[in-house]
């Protein structure tokens, strides 16, 4: 088997020929990335249900806008939360993924969370890769893999977030982001 570099924390995004509808101009945060597989979520995918009307006790931590997202095609019904605490030591109940970012454990009390938090998202569901299916992906030209920043996690304006990130590259890529959402009617 070759030996995979890990992707943790940096960010899938969707290219223009990407077929997959689950994945249209998607940006994901890889939280997870070995030789057994990935797993990461969709951040530009946000849901009309409030974060309040699924999780009440999160709802009024959840950063803007504060809705639920749909964080991939695997698993609907299980949630996932995603925070950015700035600092060198995280609380209780929360787990650091890449840099900033962590793994908030829905269960813990928010309480104990709430000072600490920078932003908070609410992800249902997540995007999963079995062994050696991403490379795959990624050999077939179907994501283009960039570094993440902490606000991109929290960005309010999800679903600008595809543009923005392709923008800020320093290559080719930024030109992407001008690729137009129908090049048929070009």
């Amino acid at each position: 088997m070759t030996e995979v570099s890990s992707l943790t924390g940096r960010l899938l995004v969707a290219t223009p020929a990407l077929a997959d509808p689950n994945f249209d101009r998607a940006v994901v945060l890889l939280l997870d990335h070995d030789e057994e597989g990935s797993l990461g979520v969709v951040l530009n995918r946000p849901t009309p249900v409030d974060v309040g009307d699924i999780l009440e006790s999160w709802g009024r931590l959840a950063g803007d806008p504060g809705v639920v997202f749909q964080g991939g095609p695997v698993s609907l019904d299980s949630a996932l939360g995603l925070a950015v605490i700035p600092g060198d030591e995280g609380p209780l109940g929360w787990r650091r993924v890449h840099g900033a970012i962590g793994l908030v454990d829905l269960e813990t009390p928010p309480e104990l969370l709430a000072r600490a938090l920078g932003s908070l998202r609410i992800f249902a569901g997540y995007a999963g890769w079995g062994p050696g299916q991403l490379e795959n992906e990624l050999t077939e030209g179907a994501w283009y893999v960039v570094e993440s920043e902490p606000g991109d996690v929290s960005s309010p304006r999800p679903e600008r977030l595809w543009r923005a990130v392709l923008r800020r590259q320093r290559s080719e890529l930024a030109m992407v982001a001008t690729y137009p959402d129908d090049p048929s009617l070009n």
